[in-house]
């Protein structure tokens, strides 16, 4: 109980540090608003997409009969995001971005996305305070980039890829969760501060961790993970 209180804690210094660095503009609250995202495939063969939310709940999941399709729930207009894409030929190019930062009590701000799952993807998430949950296990990535500030990654790779990539995770304050896919080969390096780092399924090797199946499988993922204050946990 201390040490999640404690945890706690920490994530809420960690975002009234934030907010202090940060020139806000007080708004009032009001009624829910809905946000609907929608972006065609069109004839993308590979995407760079771009997710940058301040602050708020962030879960994304394949499946998506789109490049990106989902809704955003929010309760200050400033903080209605913008999303701006652009195709050339086979290669897409999408930019999700929070609004301005605002200042207001009893906030209501929630993104629900879906990624397609054949199009080959280069993934960046930036979640400065709060909590984002990715369950990317059916999405053919290339590259995955996650930063955190502060707050709580759920981060779940099971799936069957069929391409092999690269995963890095940044955390500031706060908590990794990191649960791999199984029968490919995984290497894994996770550097945390004061926090804790556990590890299941897979072997120390020197200064990180693999499985047996690495460089023997047709498809290997290499995770690194640096964390903050917290705890990483990184399940094989």
């Amino acid at each position: 109980m201390r040490k999640h209180a404690a945890l706690a804690a920490s994530f809420i210094a960690a975002a009234l540090l934030l907010s202090a660095s940060c020139e806000f503009d007080r708004q009032a609250t009001g009624p829910v608003e809905d946000m609907p995202v929608s972006v065609d495939t069109g004839n993308a063969e590979r995407a760079n997409i771009e997710l940058d939310m301040g602050a708020g709940q962030m879960n994304v999941d394949g499946g998506g009969k789109k490049l990106l399709q989902g809704d955003v729930e929010y309760n200050v207009p400033g903080l209605k995001p913008t999303v701006v894409a652009s195709h050339n030929g086979v290669n897409a190019t999408i930019t999700m971005k929070q609004g301005q930062t605002v200042h207001a009590g009893h906030l209501h701000y929630v993104w629900n996305l879906q990624l397609a799952d054949k199009i080959l993807t280069d993934l960046t998430v930036h979640c400065g305070a709060g909590q984002a949950k990715l369950d990317l296990g059916s999405v053919t990535l290339r590259t995955l980039s996650v930063d955190m500030g502060a707050g709580q990654v759920q981060l779940d790779l099971t799936g069957t890829p069929t391409h092999d990539y690269d995963v890095k995770i940044n955390g500031g304050v706060g908590q990794a969760n990191i649960h791999l896919p199984q029968n490919v080969g995984i290497w894994a390096s996770a550097h945390g501060g004061i926090g804790s780092i556990k590890v299941e399924g897979l072997q120390k090797d020197g200064d990180h961790w693999q499985n047996d199946l690495y460089d023997k499988s047709k498809v290997n993922v290499r995770v690194e993970v640096n964390g903050g204050i917290g705890e990483i946990r990184l399940i094989g």
